[in-house]
């Protein structure tokens, strides 16, 4: 058997069944077939009999190129496969004693893996006894949570993973610009002008 996009077709000898219900290369309904027959007007055309849907009664089988048609389906799935967005989710971590510095340094990562439109999950890890005092790490989350709120929304609140205190930020959804209004007086000023004119 052959598999395609995690689906098996049966083709010429494969087929088992007795008739088939038969599909011309062309898409043209041809018909229902003793399968023999349909294997050997695959043959004189040089192309395959592929059945296409088994469940059918009777199943439904198709002449084509065999080849070809596994070809442009595996090129399709891989466009599809290309063309899905895959949601990102980065990591950023902060140990609870962190500098002012280094917390600085990692907020502007942040901000640009949002600005990337990834979502992030900022992480406080603890170490050792560090674990008896999670208040820390909540303290650090809501600050990073509040500086980032122009930017981000929260996902998911804090959350113990572990040794690690987690929320994950998404970037807020791009707003358009607002469209600028036409000024009135603009298309008014003419017919004034003309008016004038008139008057003169």
């Amino acid at each position: 058997m052959f598999s395609i996009a995690g689906k098996d077709f049966r083709i010429n000898q494969q087929i088992r069944v007795r008739e088939v219900r038969l599909i011309g290369d062309d898409g043209e309904q041809l018909g229902v077939l003793g399968t023999a027959e349909a294997i050997q007007m695959a043959r004189d055309q040089g192309v395959d009999l592929v059945e296409v849907s088994p469940n059918a009664s009777p199943p439904v089988c198709r002449l084509l190129d065999y080849g070809r048609f596994r070809y442009t389906q595996t090129k399709r799935d891989r466009e599809a496969r290309k063309s899905q967005k895959t949601n990102v989710v980065r990591e950023v971590r902060f140990r609870p004693r962190i500098a002012n510095h280094d917390r600085d340094s990692k907020i502007r990562r942040i901000q640009e893996l949002l600005s990337d439109g990834a979502k992030v999950k900022v992480s406080v890890m603890f170490r050792g006894r560090e674990i008896t005092h999670p208040e820390l790490g909540v303290s650090i989350l809501r600050g990073v949570a509040e500086q980032l709120k122009e930017e981000a929304k929260l996902e998911t609140p804090p959350l113990m993973e572990g040794r690690r205190l987690n929320i994950i930020l998404a970037p807020m959804a791009a707003v358009p610009p607002p469209k600028p209004a036409k000024v009135a007086e603009e298309e008014e000023t003419p017919v004034g002008d003309q008016a004038k004119e008139v008057q003169a």
